[in-house]
């Protein structure tokens, strides 16, 4: 991975989060290694330096909360998406060729730059991607929408921040300050209470998968956003969608024999869009951001995520939006704001 750690070095300046990489970095490792030995300390500061000290650390996260934001956008897409495609194909149907298609141009982007395979120590955190994120949120959430709506599915991305806060937190020893939770754990309980007063949500089986594939996504998000500190994120997401190839033809193959087909513009729209936008583009953006601004950090803009979604459904699907979708979007926007103010 040497030849691809210079991709990543910018992150190295993401210090003052939680879950920031620590001195020993590779990618904070390089940067330093490229000034070499009797670089003066003033070089930094030169007319012909192309990088100022003391403007790079808030152009880079400014960045990542953007990315991260594009990320939060593309999935917002997702349910509304799904509900597409199961209008002409099963679910099994949906998850399988939503990750073969999306394995075609992160396969074909490996290739082209010459990506050599990661590191023994990075293939662990690779496989709880590829189980998390490309196996088990989509199966889980597209076997749920098959007996739930899309606004009622918005309530576990309401709870995913929280679930992948936590998650962080646990995994790489990251401790967020208390107005850090607080915060959370209010934005959490107005999109929740938000989604479920509107679909009436009475725990059931979509319940529990939905819960299912909360816990699932939080710890792919979370090696994500981890992996995408040693390695650019698009190819964290592209590795762990090849290491799940097999596993995903598949069981393509034996959901189209078994499942019945009827191919419409909606359905496949719908398929075409979980590839290449939820599946692909979306996570590249998303674990970059990430890897630049934290995954605490970042996992809050998750909490806009379910109003989005809920105007999406509008406009893609035909549901009415509910009159107090202005007053949550309002509070959760305050909230999004108090935890991307908190240093942890």
């Amino acid at each position: 991975m040497k030849d691809n750690d210079s991709a990543i070095a910018p992150v190295g300046i993401a210090v003052s989060t939680p879950d920031a990489p620590t001195a020993g970095d590779p990618g904070t490792a390089k940067t330093a290694a490229a000034k070499g030995p009797g670089t003066p300390k003033t070089a930094a500061t030169t007319p012909g330096t192309p990088k100022a000290v003391t403007t790079a650390p808030g152009t880079h996260v400014g960045r990542g909360m953007l990315l991260a934001a594009l990320g939060v956008a593309a999935f917002s897409l997702t349910f509304p998406a799904t509900a597409w495609g199961l209008e002409g194909m099963g679910p099994w149907t949906v998850v399988m060729l939503r990750s073969v298609l999306a394995t075609v141009p992160a396969g074909a982007a490996l290739l082209a730059m010459r990506v050599r395979p990661p590191e023994r120590r990075h293939w662990a955190g690779i496989a709880v991607v590829a189980g998390g994120v490309v196996l088990g949120f989509p199966l889980l959430t597209t076997l749920a929408l098959e007996t739930s709506t899309t606004s009622h599915a918005a309530v576990v991305v309401g709870l995913l921040p929280l679930t992948t806060a936590a998650c962080s937190a646990v995994r790489t020893g990251a401790r967020p300050s208390r107005t850090f939770w607080i915060a959370s754990l209010v934005g959490a309980v107005v999109v929740i209470g938000f989604a479920v007063q509107q679909s009436g949500g009475v725990p059931n089986r979509s319940d529990l998968l939905l819960f299912a594939a909360l816990v699932v996504c939080a710890a792919g998000y979370t090696e994500g956003g981890r992996l995408a500190r040693h390695m650019p994120g698009w190819q964290v997401i592209g590795w762990a969608l090849v290491l799940a190839l097999p596993v995903t033809l598949a069981g393509a193959a034996l959901a189209l024999a078994a499942e019945p087909l009827e191919l419409t513009a909606r359905s496949v729209a719908g398929v075409l869009w979980l590839a290449v936008g939820s599946q692909f583009l979306g996570m590249v953006a998303w674990y970059r951001g990430m890897a630049v601004i934290g995954i605490s950090r970042a996992s809050q803009l998750q909490l806009a995520q379910p109003l989005l979604t809920l105007l999406w459904s509008v406009l893609l699907l035909g549901e009415h939006l509910p009159p107090a979708a202005p007053a949550a979007a309002l509070a959760v926007l305050v909230c999004i704001a108090v935890t991307q103010r908190t240093r942890g």
